[in-house]
């Protein structure tokens, strides 16, 4: 390996096998530095024939490539700002590295971002290493195609674009780490990948596809898994409706729908609105995402249902942590006050009960399990805006908890691997940045989906901190359980030596570690709750 330091203009060379690369030597927001390398390119640009189709190695290159700088977002359409932007040559990774040399290679975590699906960029502007880079450690973090040009999917064998191709840009990703890492002074043979919402979720198919087996060694899922009940969709025409709708006039013929939306430019593409009231009512959230191949291919992703990958995964020979915030549903927030959810809700009891609940059952059992849940949350009273918190409250369960439980549950019963199990309930005015995002001022209170990523990550909104607030010690506190487990396994470490926080077993699945003002291991508050909602599905396919 060659490395070249210029102290002088903060920049160092490094030569790959690929070819050479120059990167820039950073300071964090609290001075410490690290070695940055951005817009490392893992795949070829997923344009022209390529549009949908599995991602291509990237080929070796002439001269140095300048990797000082990055800010590219794959091609998306805002959740909440409706905002279209980003490009279609997306596919570039990043890598901090705090030393380029050491006795020993560092530890390599490889983080996946959430998004929907839909939406998400690993940029700076949104997953700083600042924090991470107080240890010694080496930080990944990539892009990945989502929407349609991510999760496009067709029937007919012959065009090969059978889905989940934001999957295979991970799985590539994850090969390009594997290969080297050791360049940037990361231990190829001690990477944990993690994520955070959608990125816990791929993370969890990470671990159960065979096309990853032997690429990385632990996992943390962070609020997402794929036993949530948005994690998957069905199959559907929603390549021929997305055709329709940018003004195809054909028939439903895979061939021509290919061809044909392959010529709309990549912004117009994701514009558009397919679901129907029907797809709302049964869970969708979106119209492309992962799903079941329709047929097998060399670098399949995903055969059969996740549950199942699951009983049988390579990964269950690994360890792995899991968990999620205390109040996620606020998260959920913008949507139900944008789409008045409550004032439609009392006229359609029957949808608190989850689809796949729903579609197995008898209206009258249906409306058995609607009672039940209506009385957990609301009491007697019906449905209304006013009861906003319990609403977002069993949106927590529905959307988040639940699955969390369901692969906590499934990680007991198969995994012959430690599985440590989190809460995260640090509550701040002013740094629970995703609270601030998803509910301005109206709800001020409360621990939502993604609030642990303020504490590490920092983002556009982070401001430096006292080292003696609260804010700084749940940094710290965060940065050291994640870093401990990425290095040894084990997340005991100094920065919570006040608890012995032991792996999950079947007969203690409630104990939990909380991370609030301080640590300690307790009885899961949603615990009773679950136990309500585990009632609602047979045994069978609970996990």
């Amino acid at each position: 390996m060659v490395i070249q330091i210029d102290n002088r203009l903060k920049t160092c060379e490094l030569t790959l096998p690929l070819g050479k690369i120059k990167g820039i030597k950073r300071t964090t927001i609290y001075e410490d530095d690290y070695f940055s390398f951005e817009k490392l390119p893992y795949a070829k640009p997923p344009i022209g024939e390529l549009r949908f189709k599995s991602p291509q190695p990237a080929g070796p290159w002439t001269g140095t490539l300048d990797c000082t700088q990055f800010d590219l977002k794959p091609v998306q359409k805002g959740l909440q700002t409706k905002v279209i932007e980003g490009v279609e040559d997306c596919l570039y990774l990043n890598v901090y590295s705090k030393k380029l040399k050491s006795d020993n290679p560092l530890p390599v975590m490889v983080y996946i971002y959430g998004g929907a699906f839909s939406v998400g960029a690993a940029t700076r502007e949104t997953y700083s290493p600042d924090y991470f880079m107080t240890k010694d450690v080496v930080l990944v973090t990539f892009n990945y195609r989502v929407d349609c040009l991510g999760f496009l999917s067709l029937k007919d064998p012959s065009l090969n674009v059978p889905g989940n191709a934001g999957l295979k840009d991970q799985v590539l990703a994850l090969r390009w780490v594997k290969q080297y890492i050791s360049h940037f002074n990361g231990d190829q043979n001690n990477i944990t990948v993690f994520g955070n919402s959608v990125g816990g979720c791929c993370t969890h198919y990470m671990m159960c596809t065979e096309q990853t087996r032997g690429l990385f060694h632990k996992a943390i899922l962070m609020s997402g898994t794929f036993h949530n009940l948005w994690a998957i969709t069905p199959p559907a025409d929603f390549a021929y409706r997305l055709a329709k709708h940018h003004g195809y006039k054909g028939e439903n013929n895979d061939a021509k729908i290919l061809k044909y939306l392959q010529g709309v430019p990549p912004l117009q593409l994701v514009n558009y609105n397919l679901l129907t009231l029907e797809d709302h009512k049964n869970g969708l959230i979106n119209a492309f995402g992962p799903t079941v191949e329709p047929f097998v291919t060399e670098d399949c992703f995903m055969p059969k249902v996740p549950v199942e990958m699951a009983r049988e995964a390579w990964s269950n020979e690994i360890p792995a942590m899991l968990g999620g915030t205390s109040f996620e549903g606020l998260f959920l927030y913008p949507g139900v006050v944008a789409n008045s959810t409550l004032d439609f809700l009392p006229k359609d009891l029957l949808s608190v009960v989850p689809y796949e609940v729903r579609v197995k059952n008898t209206k009258e059992k249906n409306s058995e399990y609607s009672k039940m849940l209506i009385e957990l949350y609301f009491g007697k009273a019906t449905p209304n805006s006013e009861l906003m918190l319990n609403f977002l409250d069993y949106q927590s369960y529905k959307v988040f908890w639940h699955g969390t439980n369901r692969t906590l549950h499934s990680r007991l019963t198969y995994a012959r691997a430690a599985t440590y199990f989190y809460r995260f309930d640090f509550d701040s005015p002013d740094f629970n940045f995703y609270r601030k995002k998803f509910c301005g001022n109206d709800i001020t209170k409360g621990v939502a989906h993604a609030d642990d990523l303020s504490y590490l990550f920092r983002n556009c909104n982070s401001f430096k901190l006292d080292k003696s607030s609260p804010e700084y010690r749940t940094i710290q506190r965060m940065i050291g359980i994640w870093t401990s487990f990425a290095a040894t396994s084990n997340p005991n470490c100094q920065e919570i030596s006040e608890v012995n926080w032991q792996p999950s077993t079947k007969e203690q699945a409630h104990l939990v570690l909380n991370i609030s003002n301080d640590v300690k291991i307790i009885d899961l508050p949603e615990h009773k709750k679950l136990k309500i909602w585990n009632s609602m599905y047979k045994p069978e396919s609970l996990f």
